[in-house]
Order: C-alpha cells, then sequence, then structure tokens
C-alpha cells in the first residue's frame, strides 16, 4: 500500500529536502538519538530500520541512510523523519502489544519535527489526540497503515500544517468541520478510507487548498461550493456517492477526477469551456443526462476526457474541433448519434487500435455501446432507434438535427403532447366528477398528509441507473472483470443458447438462474427475474443502483443487467442480472468433504476466512445502504481458480423486496435492526466452526454441541486439547497461537446475545494476527534475533488488554 501514492504527493514531501540547509555538523542530542532507537523498538524492529544502531550518527552520519529509512536535522535537532515500509502485498499489522499512544508520545520528544513519513508500516489504533504536540508539524503521510476512527481534534492545533496525507487507511466517520480552522493547508489526501456522510462547508474555507482527493470513502450528498478556493488545482472525489449537482470549482482547475458518484441532470457547458488549464476530467460511471458538450474535447489544455458509462445525448459531427494534447478520449455507453470527429479519427489511427506504442502524440479513443455510425467491422455501436428509445425513458428528447428541421419535429411533438394532455384532462374531468361525492366524504373521515410523504427520490427517473461500484482498485488490486454495464436481451439470449433448457443451473420463486458464456468467451451466471407491474420506474433505479456497487474481490460481483419490455404499453416485465461465474467449488468441498490433496491447509483456510470476513465488511459499510441479513453459509462461499474466496449468495435488495411483498411486510436494505450485522457475524462464526474443526454443519444442535467443545478447547491450558478439536488434516501445521486466536474469535462469534458479538473489522485484525503468527512460527517472518519481542511471545494478558483497550 505505500507504494500507491500519487507524485503530487511524493513532490509535496520532498521539497523541504531541497530546502533543509545545514548550518554545521553538530551532534544530535542525545535524547533524540535515543527517541529515533525507541521509535525502532515501537515498531517492532521493521527491516528498513535495521541499519540504526545505538552508536548511528543520525544527522550527518549518512552512511545509514536508505531510501526507506532517513533523518534530516537542522543543528542538534531532528527537522525530517521519513520511515517507509517495503513495497508489495499490504504490511501485517503491528502486533497487540503496539501502542500508539507511547509512540506519539516519543515523537513528541522531537519537537523540531517539520516533516513525517510513516508509511507501509502496519500502525493499527486511531490516531491520537496527543498528535497536536507536535506543533511544528509541516507535512504528514501516514499511507498504507490500519488507522482507524475519526480524525481527532488535535490535528486542528497544528497550525503549520501544509500537507496531511492518510490514504489506504480504514478510518471512518465524518469529515470535521474544524478542517477550515487549518489556514495553511495545501493538501489534503484521503484516498480509499471509510469516510461516510457529507462533505463539511468549511470545506470552502480553505484558502490555500491545493489538492483535494477523497475517492473511494462512503461520502454523499452535495459537494460545497469550491468556487472561491483560488488555489484549488486538484480534485479528486471518485467512487462515492455525491451528488447530483456538479460541484462549482474554481476557473484554474487542473484535474477533476469524479467517477461513480450519483452526479445527475447535465454537464455545466458554460463552466467546463472556462475551465482553461484543464487537463485531466474524468466523469465516467454517474448519472449525467442531456446534450454531450463538444467544447470539451476542444479545451487548450485537455489531456484525458471520460464520460463513459452515462446518458448523455448529442450529434456528433466529423468536422468538430479537437484540442492538441488529447490523449485519452473514452465517449462509451452513452447516448451519442453521428459521428466521431474526424480530428479523433486521425489521432487514434496511428495508436494501434487504442496502444500507445510509446509515442505520446497518439490518442487512445473508446466509443463502444452508442448509436455513432459504425466504422468497417464495428459491431459495438447500438441501432439509433436505442438512443432514441433510451433518451425518451430518461425524459429527453435527443438533438437529431438543428435549424428549421429540428424546429419542425419540437412542434410535433409539441402538437402531439398538447393534444394528449388535453384529452386526458376531459377524461381527468369526467372521472373526477363521478367520484367526487365519495372522496369528499373519505378526505373529512382522515386527517390531510403531508406532501413531502410522497416525495420522490433524488434519481433521475430512468430505467438505466448505469454503471456505479465502489472501486477497490487502489487497495485490493484489479477486480479482475469487465465494467459493469447494460446488456441487450440479445446478448443475453446468445449466451444461454435462447435459454436453454440444457444452460438451466436451479430456480427458485423469483425466476430461473442460467450459466452462460459472452461473445468474448467470459462465463457469467444469469438470474432471471419476472417483475410485476405495480414496481415504478423509481423502484428499477434504486434497484439497479444498488446492484451495481455488488463488486468486490470477496464478492461474487456483478457485471450488468437487462430490461425486457412489453412491447404494448413499453412497461418492464423481466429483469435479468448478469454475475461473474465462479467455477472451482465451495468452501466446504475443500474443508469437510474435501479428499486428501484437495483440502485446504491452515495458512490457506485463514486466508480465506479473512476473504469472507471483508467481504462481509463491504456488505455492511462498503455499499449505502448497507446489505444485513445476507444468509452466510459455507456451501456459498465458492473459490475462483486461485482459491480466493468469494460470497457468492447475499441479501440482493430486489430480492428482498419482492420477498417482503408475498408476505405483506417490509424488508428493504435500509430498514436496518438494532444489531442486524451481527446475523452476519453469527454465521460466519459457523463457517469459522467448520473450517476449523473440518466437520459438517447441518443444524444449529451441531453448532450448540461443537461450541462447548470449541470452549473447553480454548480454556485449556495445554495445546492438547485445541489439537484434538482441530481438523486432523492440519493440526500439525499450525502453531497454537494461532489457532488459540482463531478459535477465540470464533466463539466470540457464536455468542448467543448479538451484542456480545465482535464487530467485523475485530474479527478481522483478529484473524490477520492469527496469519501473521502463523507465518512467524512458520519462519517465513523475521527472525528473533531482529525482534526482541515476536508476536507467539506476547503474553496473554497483555492480548486481552489491548483487544479491550481497542
Amino acid at each position: 500500500m505505500a507504494t500507491r501514492r500519487s507524485c503530487s504527493h511524493t513532490l509535496f514531501i520532498l521539497l523541504p529536502l531541497l530546502l533543509a540547509m545545514v548550518p554545521e555538523s553538530t551532534q544530535l542530542q542525545s535524547s533524540q538519538t535515543w527517541s529515533l532507537l525507541k521509535i525502532q523498538q515501537l515498531l517492532n524492529y521493521p527491516p528498513v530500520l535495521s541499519t540504526w544502531r545505538n552508536h548511528t550518527d543520525f544527522c550527518y552520519g549518512g552512511d545509514y541512510k536508505t531510501p526507506s529509512a532517513f533523518v534530516e536535522c537542522y543543528g542538534d535537532s531532528v527537522t525530517q523523519l521519513h520511515i517507509i515500509g517495503p513495497g508489495g502485498a499490504p504490511p501485517p499489522p503491528l502486533p497487540k502489544t503496539f501502542s500508539i499512544d507511547a509512540f506519539f508520545t516519543t515523537l513528541s520528544r522531537l519537537p523540531d519535527l517539520r516533516v513525517l513519513t510513516l508509511t507501509g508500516l502496519g500502525l493499527w489504533s486511531p490516531l491520537p489526540a496527543k498528535v497536536s504536540r507536535l506543533a511544528a508539524l509541516e507535512i504528514v503521510n501516514v499511507s498504507g497503515n490500519y488507522l482507524y476512527g475519526e480524525l481527532p481534534e488535535g490535528l486542528s492545533r497544528l497550525q503549520n500544517l501544509q500537507t496531511l496525507i492518510a490514504d489506504d487507511n480504514l478510518l471512518s466517520g465524518e469529515l470535521p468541520p474544524w478542517l477550515g480552522k487549518l489556514p495553511s493547508l495545501a493538501v489534503l489526501s484521503l484516498r480509499n478510507n471509510s469516510l461516510r456522510g457529507a462533505l463539511p462547508e468549511s470545506v470552502a474555507d480553505m484558502a490555500s487548498l491545493r489538492s483535494l482527493t477523497l475517492a473511494c470513502n462512503n461520502l454523499s450528498g452535495e459537494v460545497p461550493d469550491l468556487s472561491a478556493l483560488k488555489s484549488l488545482q486538484v480534485v479528486d472525489l471518485a467512487n462515492n456517492s455525491l451528488g447530483p449537482a456538479f460541484p462549482r470549482l474554481g476557473r484554474k482547475v487542473a484535474s477533476v477526477v469524479l467517477a461513480g458518484n450519483r452526479f445527475g441532470d447535465g454537464l455545466p457547458a458554460g463552466e467546463l469551456a472556462s475551465f482553461y488549464l484543464l487537463e485531466h476530467l474524468d466523469v465516467s460511471r454517474n448519472r449525467f443526462v442531456g446534450p454531450f458538450p463538444p467544447a470539451l474535447l476542444a479545451l487548450p489544455s485537455i489531456e484525458y476526457l471520460s464520460i463513459a458509462g452515462n446518458r448523455l445525448t448529442g450529434l456528433l459531427a466529423g468536422n468538430m474541433s479537437c484540442g492538441e494534447n488529447l490523449r485519452f478520449v473514452d465517449l462509451s455507453s452513452n447516448l451519442l448519434t453521428g459521428s466521431l470527429p474526424s480530428c479523433l479519427l486521425t489521432k487514434a489511427a496511428g495508436a494501434g487500435n487504442g496502444k500507445n506504442g510509446g509515442d505520446d502524440s497518439k490518442l487512445v479513443l473508446a466509443a463502444a455501446a452508442n448509436c455513432l455510425a459504425p466504422a468497417a467491422g464495428d459491431t459495438t455501436q447500438h441501432p439509433s432507434t436505442f438512443c432514441q428509445n433510451q433518451a425518451l425513458a430518461v425524459g429527453i428528447v435527443p438533438d437529431q438535427a438543428h435549424g428549421k428541421k429540428h424546429g419542425g419535429k419540437v412542434a410535433l411533438v409539441a402538437g402531439i403532447v398538447a393534444g394528449a394532455i388535453a384529452g386526458a384532462v376531459l377524461v381527468g374531468v369526467g372521472v373526477f366528477l363521478a367520484v367526487r361525492k365519495v372522496t369528499i366524504q373519505r378526505a373529512k373521515a382522515r386527517p390531510p398528509r403531508r406532501l413531502v410523504e410522497h416525495a420522490s427520490s433524488a434519481y433521475p427517473s430512468q430505467f438505466f441507473a448505469d454503471a456505479r461500484y465502489i472501486s477497490q482498485t487502489v487497495k485490493l488490486g484489479a477486480l479482475g472483470i469487465p465494467a459493469y454495464r447494460s446488456f441487450s436481451l440479445v446478448e443475453l439470449e446468445a449466451a444461454t443458447n435462447n435459454f436453454e433448457v440444457s444452460c438451466l443451473m436451479g430456480q427458485d420463486a423469483h425466476g430461473q438462474m442460467y450459466r452462460g458464456t459472452l461473445s468474448n468467451g467470459t462465463p457469467v451466471t444469469i438470474r432471471s427475474l419476472r417483475v410485476k407491474r405495480s414496481q415504478t420506474s423509481q423502484s428499477f433505479n434504486r434497484h439497479i443502483e444498488m446492484i451495481s456497487k455488488l463488486r468486490h474481490r470477496h464478492l461474487v460481483s456483478a457485471l450488468g443487467h437487462c430490461f425486457e419490455y412489453n412491447l404494448d404499453d413499453s412497461t418492464v416485465t423481466q429483469l435479468y442480472l448478469v454475475f461473474e461465474y465462479v467455477q472451482n467449488g465451495n468452501l466446504r468441498s475443500r474443508i469437510s468433504q474435501g479428499t486428501e490433496g484437495r483440502k485446504l491447509p491452515w495458512v490457506q483456510r485463514i486466508q480465506t476466512a479473512i476473504g469472507v470476513a471483508k467481504g462481509i465488511q463491504f456488505l455492511h459499510g462498503g455499499i449505502m445502504p448497507g446489505l444485513f441479513g445476507n444468509n452466510l453459509k459455507i456451501t456459498n462461499i465458492l473459490l475462483d481458480q486461485n482459491l480466493v474466496a468469494k460470497i457468492g449468495s447475499y441479501n440482493i435488495p430486489i430480492l428482498a423486496e419482492t420477498a417482503a411483498k408475498s408476505e405483506g411486510g417490509s424488508k428493504h436494505a435500509s430498514d436496518r435492526v438494532p444489531n442486524a450485522d451481527k446475523m452476519d457475524i453469527y454465521d460466519f462464526g459457523v463457517i469459522l466452526l467448520e473450517v476449523v474443526s473440518g466437520r459438517p454443519i447441518t443444524s444449529i444442535y451441531e453448532v450448540e454441541i461443537m461450541k462447548e467443545q470449541l470452549q473447553s478447547a480454548v480454556t485449556s491450558e495445554g495445546p492438547s486439547r485445541r489439537r484434538s478439536f482441530v481438523d486432523q488434516s492440519v493440526s500439525k501445521a499450525c502453531s497454537d497461537e494461532s489457532l488459540r486466536t482463531v478459535m477465540e474469535i470464533c466463539l466470540r462469534c457464536l455468542a448467543k446475545e448479538a451484542a456480545q458479538r465482535p464487530s467485523v473489522e475485530d474479527v478481522l485484525w483478529n484473524l490477520q494476527f492469527a496469519a501473521q503468527v502463523q507465518d512467524d512460527w512458520r519462519g517465513d517472518s523475521r527472525s528473533s534475533e531482529e525482534s526482541p519481542l515476536s508476536p507467539s511471545q506476547i503474553p496473554r494478558e497483555s492480548v486481552r488488554q489491548v483487544r479491550d483497550d481497542a
């Protein structure tokens, strides 16, 4: 995770290095040398600090410095401290004996510290309020750790703070309003955390702000007016739930990334045309409708433009202008008609069909799934009637021509609409007079209802809420599955050989499940759902919006959807949901029903459990609203070709609502009951119990019996009782500390009272700790000589105390 910082962040961190001046070679204060060595100890002697010794001259020695760990001084005092963990896989969290409070107490003994970099080190715990003691801090980077909780108000007292970067952590809560009290803050980056709620209005008061990066969180609501921030150059708010209004920004912005949000209505053509310094614009995977502003292609500085996955209309023409600096343009999955501008085609012609080939002057161009005039051999465009129908479905009449023809068509449409309205009025008057007596009596018999009770949702009235999902690529790596999109019925019929019986995988009260293969060879699972006429277009928007978010490394992810219409009245009669197909069996086939040689070893069992827990964490908090009560079973945990665990069945909102209607109740996903998340924790505990014991569990009676055996094994002083409980195929290959940790968290998950069960974050922490201990036991981590206190030597009392404190 530590390697995921952007180049702009690195520039702000390294800039003070160029300005550092050393007046003379003075020995570092002994107290500060002690503090640095204490920091090394508190970090559990990481390999990147292996050159630090008692006799090290930290300020002017030079020989101890590496690109990943070094100190800068002014006089006899430390001014910069940089410790950067190894790249590649995320680091394991520090042992449970780690105290972030003691860590920052030690840091505060470096009173002149101005630049602090602590990335990818496994730091965990909330940031403490005593961070305010580091009064001289100007630049802070704590990315790639496991910091959680809210940002402490103590940060607001760092009046010299210019850069705050905390990407790739577990920070939660709302952005605090005191951010506006940091007068010098120029860079704020909190990418890939779990922040929620609206952006505070005080963000608009951050006069020095130059870069605002809040991508990949759970933020929602309108973006404050940022047009007064004259220094703002970079805005990255991708993959949240912000919207619907396009944010107001200053004219000097150079990069604007709003992909994967809920921005809607039309693009502000006039405002965007004034962004003469804009180089990078990404508004893909939103809900934008209305005409596409051609001026975007001709902005003087534009290099990257993506509007993919919206419902933008417009007639493109070959003679449109393009900016000289364009390198990437993605217009795909919109409702554009006409033909691509010749300037785009000319630039793209030398790009080797989208491959850059090392020539910076070439253009990567994507325009599939529109209604454009297709080039020779291009089968990715829809017929023009498709875009017309889709535009009408979202309440837009697409531009088909200009001048008099356009005016004539508008007049014709207006006449038809007027006639329809007149007819409807006459019918309405007759009906009104016929039932007036009955309705007025009923109105007197009941209290008046407020109009707000029937207010429509904030979503646009459209059938296709397209391509919006929570991206986890920064922290979890690429999903390796196609982008979410809307499918045509023709595509699905071809994938299933016209829904042939041999492709049928099963059926239930909601519909059928088919296996299919797309034209590009991708295997998929297609779920066919019958739609009731009583459902409204707003309910479809809400469902598709939720389904499009169900994309995660540890879920069987949604790939798209398709609506089948009634040709007589254009109502929706059938909904098809397309998911990835996972073909390596379920978890039980590799645990309790696995044959010798196919059973998962202990290390892989822990990793599988971690994967399932991460999937649950995403279902609960990675989407808004969260999905709870997912009826998790070990047979629904599927394994892909790399043995990555994926939750294959979860509480899809449209299924829950259909069930609620048939039962006469309300089971909407947002109707969350107290401790609803703990139902999934209990189910996870049952799965974990089978993973540990290797015995199939088929009833709640078996759970209770095995729970008593588990309790006895956990409390046993010696390891023999625990090893007799665990699956004998792995009993000799797991450390007692690792086994005990997994057993303890399993027992807590199975607590009778829901409130006593752990949070999913607590579960994850314990499983990751168990994996770390197991690695140390196998000798895959650092040797005991390097670290005076390895995790396997942590006293049980200390572990319990730290857990309670957390």
